[in-house]
């Protein structure tokens, strides 16, 4: 037996496609229990915090649910629909998982797979005036957003809306001419669909300027480095301060990992923020065909080469090395053979590794003949 909620839990961005969704993942062998769809807010070590629109409670996952997200290379994250009992002695219990309508996941150096979030509408993706301010690190997180998808064969799967958001504008406005350069620095680079917005995260105006985004039932994800103000306007947003905030490194601009879990509130206007610690290792989980779509003007130029199989590193009448930028250049190659690599089999893996090997050992011998 299942119990859905749907007024209670709509405020918390319940969907009829998330109902229908829970519905069929209800645990059909356990029907002495009732099973309460409930929206996870927090994942800890042993536990996670779950609500059901009236109640916040800590609940622990089923071995059974935690061997098969393991054995899907996966686990629960914050924003996630779960099913989830009480037991005889008061303790509750997480059932299933929903799957998600959107899931934004990142890849360690291993290449294995880290859930960040799930069933978000629109990411801002946040990046400081200051010396936080980094374009590269602002297209990898782009590409982490542009990756996103629910489940296999989900067909109700609209995406994730990435938002630029610089923020300390007001910092930035006390030197001459530095956030008109900063600005230009983006221009190009980002998809006119893609909106843009310069505030100070301490403004309470800044929430009615992101009001488009927040309307009742909509879900919101921060994402951005260390001290670029992410817990900062999450407060703003709440109207209250529920986030810890630190001062930045006056020498670099870096902040230091203040936030150091995900949780989920409920703004005042009936949206849900999760606000997100920094990032340690930005891996987008991408495939070569997406970072062709985050990349278009690459895509485009690449038309125009005069070979068409062109690597656009030193090949003659390469139209794209003429048409970006360098660095731009140099992240988009650095991102295609992490997304190459990703994909490649442990044998096809070991066979780079011998290649490289083979190279180095060739390139010591010309090196000794050389000196004679």
């Amino acid at each position: 037996m299942i119990e859905i909620p749907f007024e209670r839990l709509r405020p918390l961005g319940l969907t009829p496609a998330l109902a229908n969704r829970a519905v069929a993942a209800a645990d059909t062998k356990d029907t002495a229990a009732a099973q309460h769809l409930m929206r996870l807010t927090e994942v800890h070590r042993e536990t996670v915090r779950v609500t059901d629109g009236a109640h916040d409670l800590s609940a622990r996952v089923l071995p059974r649910l935690m061997r098969a997200l393991v054995i899907e290379a996966t686990a629960l994250a914050v924003g996630d629909w779960v099913l989830a009992g009480t037991d005889a002695h008061g303790q509750t219990w997480v059932h299933a998982q929903v799957p998600p309508v959107s899931h934004i996941s990142r890849r360690d150096a291993d290449g294995r797979r880290h859930p960040v979030v799930s069933n978000v509408d629109t990411a801002l993706l946040l990046m400081g005036l200051d010396d936080d301010f980094n374009v590269r690190r602002l297209e990898r997180y782009l590409a982490l957003i542009h990756a996103t998808g629910g489940h296999a064969g989900a067909v109700d799967d609209a995406g994730v809306q990435p938002v630029v958001v610089l923020t300390k504008a007001d910092v930035a406005a006390h030197t001459p001419g530095l956030i008109a350069e900063r600005v230009a620095a983006l221009q190009g680079r980002l998809a006119a669909s893609i909106d843009l917005f310069l505030v100070d995260g301490t403004d309470s105006e800044t929430a009615q300027r992101l009001a488009p985004y927040l309307a009742a039932g909509q879900t919101l994800v921060v994402l951005g480095s260390s001290g670029a103000g992410k817990s900062t306007l999450t407060n703003t947003l709440l109207g209250t301060a529920v986030q810890d905030t630190g001062a930045v490194r006056e020498h670099d601009g870096r902040g230091k990992h203040t936030t150091t879990s995900r949780s989920l509130h409920r703004l005042p206007g009936g949206a849900c923020v999760i606000d997100t610690p920094g990032l340690r290792a930005l891996r987008p989980d991408i495939d070569e065909a997406t970072l062709a779509a985050i990349f278009a003007d690459i895509d485009t130029l690449a038309a125009q080469c005069r070979f068409r199989d062109c690597g656009h590193h030193h090949e003659p009448g390469c139209a794209v090395r003429d048409g970006v930028a360098g660095d731009r250049l140099h992240n988009y190659h650095k991102l295609l053979r992490e997304a190459r690599r990703d994909t490649m089999s442990v044998l096809e893996r070991q066979q780079q590794v011998a290649a490289w090997k083979a190279r180095g050992r060739a390139a010591r011998v010309n090196m000794k003949a050389k000196r004679g």
